[in-house]
């Protein structure tokens, strides 16, 4: 379970230096999507009560629906700022092979993965840079 969480913190970690590279190209503060990446932050990382009851079908079901629309509010905010900053659609294909496998993989395969931040975080400036 720390894995998973490290991983979490990893992604966190390069969505918040994504945003201030794009503010830095931007010279313009991004104030509204820092705090949605904080906020979805925030949510990913909570850990539920102990106390939880076991959920039947119905109430997973419901779960999964509120997951689903927490995914979708994150598609359309990605969506918008890729709309109205092409550095941000530029910046955000650059550094899919970094990103993507994250929020695609199993929680499993999330455990296994290695790097660290510092060295996503050089390739990513490495790679605005020229």
């Amino acid at each position: 379970m720390a894995e998973e969480g490290k991983a979490d913190a990893q992604l966190f970690q390069l969505l918040t230096n994504l945003l201030q590279e794009v503010e830095a190209l931007t010279n313009q503060e991004e104030i509204e999507l820092r705090s949605k990446i904080e906020a979805l932050g925030l949510e990913v990382t909570k850990v539920p009560s102990k106390s939880t009851p076991q959920l039947d079908e119905l109430e997973i079901a419901r779960e999964l629906d509120k997951l689903s629309a927490k995914l979708d509010d994150v598609d359309g905010m990605i969506s918008s700022a890729i709309a109205a900053d092409p550095q941000v659609q530029s910046l955000l294909s650059g550094t899919a092979d970094v990103w993507m496998p994250v929020i695609t993989a199993t929680a499993d395969e999330r455990r296994n993965f290695t790097g660290s931040i510092g060295d996503d975080t050089t390739e990513v400036k490495d790679r605005s840079c020229c």
